[in-house]
């Protein structure tokens, strides 16, 4: 996707079984073709950041921005930090736009700095910034889900506790295997111990479990908090800006959304890879022009100083979406006009005829 409207510029088909840290450097060299000589920024997810190419990106003077997994940023290093030693940026969520300030996502950004060893001894080692980022609403989101969790495998334990003896767990073996399934369901195994014995008269098996407050309180340490591994020069962006410009990220994110929801197609059989490459293929194409015509609405508007159009949404103003824009489009008629008479809109509605000046377009023209 381009920056300019999250327009989308490239794109190609992969095997199912590819995987998509292997698919990076093929991506940027097909990217660096299609953008000439202008400096490049790669922005992705975890799966960008391996060594070959992060080596190859650096070689070619790539720029990139990508979360760290904790195979190269272990979560002993994110719970070593304080929030009071971060510097607060100033950024606001899309979804917390209308919110009041109390209760927007804050995020905290801290500059470091690490290197990156090849798997051979040869390789030279790349030397990164490392950003790190504490968003409160991402802390509160892991609080949150840990409590929930922990609160669901009490639940178990407890109804575990009661059928003990039963002959749903009437061996030690059996009340062992329970346990460890609710440790995997409920993700829990990290922080859960159990003792299991029998009684030496009856054989009753018996439980004695808790959680690990310490590793309970290690996992908490981490939350909100994450790295972001970048090439970019200090002089050239700061850590919060660096920030700013990962979350331009979502973008793209909107675009697979809409690639799988307003343009999903009903579910079909194809004989042939070259068949649902041609498909993937023409449904690139309609989102291309599906954000276009989102781009221009927009541009339209910041024209005339506006950045919402009224009864777009729920009878209320509203930022305008490719998917809304075509919903309100919908119910168009055209009646094609036969000489002298030209083609005809029955009964357009306001919004209608607002959107298709914004796009300065008139369908009557068949041309």
């Amino acid at each position: 996707m381009s920056a300019d409207g999250a327009i989308p510029v490239f794109h190609r088909g992969y095997d199912g079984g590819a995987g998509e840290v292997g698919q990076v450097i093929g991506a940027m060299q097909a990217l660096q073709r299609l953008a000439g000589p202008q400096r490049m920024l790669m922005i992705g997810d975890s799966k960008l950041i391996s060594y070959a190419n992060l080596a190859a990106m650096t070689a070619q003077g790539v720029a990139f921005i990508a979360p760290a997994s904790k195979q190269y940023v272990a979560g002993e290093a994110l719970a070593c930090l304080q929030v009071a030693d971060a510097v607060e940026v100033d950024y606001i969520a899309a979804r917390d736009a209308g919110k009041d300030a109390t209760q927007r996502g804050i995020w905290h950004v801290l500059d470091d700095a690490m290197t990156l060893a090849g798997p051979p001894k040869k390789d030279p080692v790349l030397r990164l910034r490392r950003v790190f980022v504490h968003s409160s609403a991402r802390a509160a989101a892991a609080a949150t889900a840990r409590a929930r969790k922990l609160d669901r495998a009490r639940e178990d334990l407890a109804r575990l506790e009661r059928g003990l003896g039963s002959r749903h767990y009437p061996t030690e073996q059996a009340v062992a295997d329970r346990v460890a399934v609710i440790g995997r369901a409920r993700r829990v195994a990290a922080y859960l111990t159990a003792e299991i014995d029998a009684d030496p008269v009856t054989g009753k098996p018996a439980l004695t479990w808790q959680f690990d407050q310490h590793a309970i309180d290690a996992e908490a340490a981490t939350d909100g908090w994450y790295a972001l591994l970048t090439n970019l020069p200090a002089d050239t962006a700061d850590a919060a800006q660096v920030l700013r410009h990962y979350k331009g990220q979502e973008a793209v994110e909107r675009r697979y959304q809409a690639f799988k929801g307003p343009l999903a197609v009903t579910s079909l059989y194809l004989k042939n890879n070259r068949r649902i490459n041609a498909l993937i293929t023409v449904i690139c194409w309609a989102l291309l022009i599906f954000c276009l015509i989102e781009r221009q609405v927009r541009q339209a508007l910041a024209a005339h100083g506006a950045t919402k159009v009224d009864g777009l949404y729920a009878s209320r103003p509203a930022i305008p979406t490719g998917r809304l824009i075509f919903d309100a489009l919908a119910g168009i008629r055209l009646i094609p006009g036969h000489r002298p008479i030209p083609p005809t809109i029955p009964q357009p509605t306001d919004l209608q005829l607002h959107l298709l000046d914004l796009l300065d377009i008139d369908p009557r023209d068949l041309r």
